[in-house]
């Protein structure tokens, strides 16, 4: 089965807010990985600029992706309104990898 891999870039909203945007972020990683669907989520900040972070996802199936934005958990972190979506990227290994 082909899995899913999602890389996103966001920013924070609001750079006096680091530390909590920090807080939620790692609160939505901890219940992200027990969805049903996840293989891996992981949020990585940026060393020179410490307002951007990526993304990096690995879904079973892209269904699996869109069912993480109806949990509550998902919903609770996007009303904090801390980031916004520079961009997402749809990847696939490379054939023979």
């Amino acid at each position: 089965m082909m899995s899913f891999c999602i890389s996103a870039g966001i920013e924070l909203t609001d750079p006096t807010k680091e530390s909590l945007a920090r807080k939620e972020m790692a609160k939505l990683v901890a219940e992200t990985v027990k969805e049903p669907g996840c293989l891996k989520f992981e949020i990585r900040q940026n060393l020179e600029n410490p307002s951007l972070f990526t993304l990096w996802e690995i879904w079973q199936t892209a269904e699996d992706l869109d069912r993480h934005f109806q949990y509550d958990h998902t919903k609770a972190y996007l009303a904090q309104d801390l980031t916004r979506v520079k961009y997402v990227e749809k990847l696939s290994l490379l054939a023979g990898a």
